[in-house]
Formats: C-alpha cells, structure tokens, sequence
C-alpha cells in the first residue's frame, strides 16, 4: 500500500498509473493524462476509458510493457504508461 503526502493510506482499488501494476493484473483504464493527439492515438489502438487491459510482462528499470487489451497484444512505452491512470479489477 501507498500513503498520500498528507498520511492516507491508499487502498488497492484506488487508481493508479499503469507503470505500477505486476504481470498479470487485470485492470480498467479510468482516464488518460495525455493531449488530443496522443488521446486519438491510443483510442486508434483501442484503449479509452473503461477498456480492459491485462499487464503481461513488464522489462526490468525503464523498459516498455507489453498488455493485452481488445483481443490485441500492444508494447507501449514506460513514459506513455505513467499517463494512463487504471483501477483494478
């Protein structure tokens, strides 16, 4: 579990980045922090809000992870993960 700056701690349903899920974790993408082109980008790719999305692998340090969403299999980058904040499910 995490605590908040101000001492909350959070529980494992609160929404986090993709960056932090472990492999094989099933989640639900709740919202994007990213601008208009990289929103289209990803609805191209079919992820939007409320798709899920199972992590399967992760590479170690900084490396790009590899999900499971709409039948697909996509590697997406690490920078890109940390904008798509998820729920578990």
């Amino acid at each position: 579990m995490r605590r908040h700056r101000k001492g909350k701690i959070n529980s494992p349903d609160d929404r986090t980045s993709l960056c932090d899920i472990t492999d094989g974790q099933k989640v639900v993408i709740v919202s994007m922090h990213s601008g208009r082109t990289l929103t289209k980008r990803l609805a191209d790719l079919g992820l939007t809000v409320g798709t899920e999305i199972k992590v399967i692998g992760r590479t170690l340090f900084s490396g790009p992870i590899q999900i499971e969403a709409c039948g697909s299999r996509l590697v997406i980058g690490r920078g890109l993960a940390s904008k798509i904040l998820v729920e578990l499910k």
